[in-house]
This record gives C-alpha cells, sequence and structure tokens, in this order.
C-alpha cells in the first residue's frame, strides 16, 4: 500500500480508495492550523490523483477528531496580524465543508473513535458516514461556556432533529455510534474491530459505479435541497446534460444498450457492465 505521510495527515492508497488520515493521535487528532493546512492541501491535490477514486477520512489512533485544537490555534496565532488569522481561519473552513461539501469524488467520513465539536463540521460534509459502535460524539461547547461556532450548528442542524439536536447541544451529554445512527448523524454503526472492513466493502461498491455519474447524482441532490420545484426541474435537466457529456465512458448509451437490446442486466437490481 503507497502511503504519503506529512506532520499532521496522512494518505494511503488502496485500489482506489484514498484513506486521509488525522494523524494527531497524542492530541486525539484536534484540528491545528498546521493540520488544516495539509488537509486542504491533501484534498486540492487527490482532486486530480488518478490513485484516487473515492476519499475517506478517519483518524489515527483511537479517535476520528477531538475538533479544534485551541491550545495550538491560538498559540500558532497569537503573534499573527487579524488578516493572518482570518486567513487561519479561512482555511480551516475551506476543507472542513466547503471544500468537502462539493469535493468532485465520493468522500467518506469513517468515524472510529472520540467525535467532538468542531469535528462535526467535516463529520456532515462527507457525503456518507459511518461509526463504531464505540465510538463517542460529544457537543460539549456549553460546557465551557461558548456555542458550537464554526458552523457546527448549522451541521448538526441539517442532520438531526430540532429535539436531538437541541438535547445533545443544551446538556453536552455524550453520545454512542449506535446513538448516532439511531439519529441519522451518520448512515450505520458497526463494532469497531469490523468498521474499516466494513466501510472498505462499500468504497469498493461504489467503485464498481460510474463515478462521473454519481458525482454528478452527488452535487445534484446537495442542490436541489434548497431549490422550489420548478427551480430544481430546470436545474437538473441542465445537470443531467452536463454529466453527460462529462461522462467520457457514454455510461448512459452503454446502460441502454445493454438493458433495452443485450438484456443482459436489470437496473433495479444490478448495475451495467462498465466493461461491456
Amino acid at each position: 500500500m503507497e502511503r504519503i505521510e506529512r506532520s499532521c495527515v496522512t494518505v494511503e492508497f488502496d485500489e482506489g480508495i484514498a484513506w486521509v488520515i488525522l494523524s494527531r493521535p497524542e492530541k486525539r487528532n484536534a484540528m491545528s492550523p498546521t493540520l488544516n493546512r495539509e488537509m486542504l492541501e491533501v484534498l486540492e491535490d487527490l482532486e486530480l490523483d488518478e490513485r484516487c477514486g473515492i476519499v475517506v477520512l478517519t483518524g489515527a489512533g483511537d479517535s476520528f477528531s477531538a475538533g479544534m485544537d485551541l491550545k495550538e490555534y491560538f498559540r500558532e496565532t497569537e503573534k499573527l496580524s487579524p488578516s493572518q488569522v482570518r486567513r487561519v481561519r479561512q482555511t480551516a473552513y475551506a476543507w472542513q465543508w466547503r471544500k468537502l461539501m462539493h469535493y468532485p469524488k465520493p468522500t467518506i467520513a469513517m468515524v472510529n473513535g472520540w467525535c467532538f465539536g468542531g469535528a462535526f463540521t467535516p463529520l456532515v460534509a462527507c457525503d456518507l458516514s459511518f461509526a463504531a459502535d464505540e465510538a463517542v460524539f460529544g457537543l460539549s461547547e456549553i460546557n465551557w461556556g461558548i456555542i458550537p461556532g464554526g458552523n457546527v450548528t448549522k451541521a448538526v442542524a441539517d442532520k438531526l432533529r430540532p429535539a436531538d439536536a437541541l438535547f445533545y447541544i443544551m446538556t453536552g451529554r455524550n453520545f454512542d455510534g449506535r446513538k448516532a445512527a439511531e439519529m441519522g448523524l451518520v448512515n450505520e454503526s458497526v463494532p469497531r474491530a469490523e468498521l474499516r472492513d466494513h466501510v472498505r466493502a462499500l468504497a469498493m461498491e461504489l467503485m464498481g459505479k460510474n463515478l462521473t455519474v454519481m458525482n454528478g447524482a452527488k452535487i445534484a441532490f446537495k442542490q436541489v435541497r434548497t431549490m422550489s420545484w420548478d427551480a430544481s426541474e430546470d436545474y437538473l435537466g441542465s445537470k443531467a446534460a452536463q454529466v453527460r457529456a462529462q461522462d467520457k465512458s457514454a455510461g448512459r448509451e452503454r446502460g441502454l444498450t445493454q438493458f433495452l437490446d443485450d438484456k443482459s442486466y436489470r437496473p433495479g437490481l444490478e448495475g451495467y457492465s462498465k466493461d461491456g
């Protein structure tokens, strides 16, 4: 397995999967300005890297991420000018939700352990997410005398029912992976010993699909959520035409031929053959 290591982020390439690992286990992978810079660079590099078909975001050791590293954040910014501090903040937001939310390749968050505060933002920004049953989630900001900022509140509001979101925002109580799945914060929860194999199997399933069309479909879904029905109809017509033009494999035509003429597959039960 090919591996690239930076000071705070490690990337492992595995049959089209890029395992992007937040690598500060001694700090429970808390997000420092250095980690944020490296994550933005890694995601930008992987956009054009042919070794990467799907990105899986996870953490080293027994944590996904404990959120923002307040100590490192202030240490690294205390001598900076206000404009430089804004740049540090913009870099964090750039990868944690702007980049991930509209990433041109499928993204999966694999929550292997602790997931607190600011870590909710990249978790929700990924397309899909899976957690270990034993993972520990928490919105503990209320215990610090602050609100969940950095778009954490927005991330939670987008994923959870208002009653669930407010309960954990107001109490600061922790919850596990099973509860996260029950509330819809993650797609599924499985025992930690099975988590990587479970996520890898799903990633390999996705790799068998038409990734150009998949990217168009996921972006279309995210865009139409805030549109009216009329605007959505217009947008989806244009998006479908754009995806068809971008799909160099002519998947639509190949699929129709195999279904209508060759009768070699059933679209409701299986995918068309990309090699046929």
